[in-house]
């Protein structure tokens, strides 16, 4: 199992417009093509204005395979439209992590 560990940074004080429009239209989408949502955070101390979202894959080919279907659905495109439109992402970070054998996820 290998679990993708998504950071998104947005100019500060507006997350919770992106959180908005996700909870309606993006996160729908994803669990629809990428499975069962790991878990979903907000920052509560360090580095505001951060949402971190994580979800579980059988292989990195399995990560491929699934993003690759949601990128292709215009549903999904039409969401990043609507993103990209909010003009609020600083930076975002994406991170392949394999749990060790001792870690409760696997």
């Amino acid at each position: 199992m290998l679990y993708e560990i998504r950071t998104y940074t947005f100019k500060p004080l507006r997350g919770a417009d992106w959180l908005a429009l996700y909870r309606s239209e993006g996160l729908p989408l994803q669990k629809e093509f990428l499975g069962e949502l790991t878990g979903f955070f907000t920052t509560e101390i360090g580095e505001i204005s951060q949402i971190v979202h994580i979800w579980a894959y059988e292989s990195l080919d399995d990560r491929i395979e699934r993003r690759d279907r949601m990128a292709a659905d215009s549903r999904w495109q039409e969401f990043g439209r609507k993103v990209k439109a909010l003009d609020i992402l600083v930076s975002m970070e994406s991170r392949i992590m394999r749990p060790t054998e001792f870690s409760p996820l696997q």
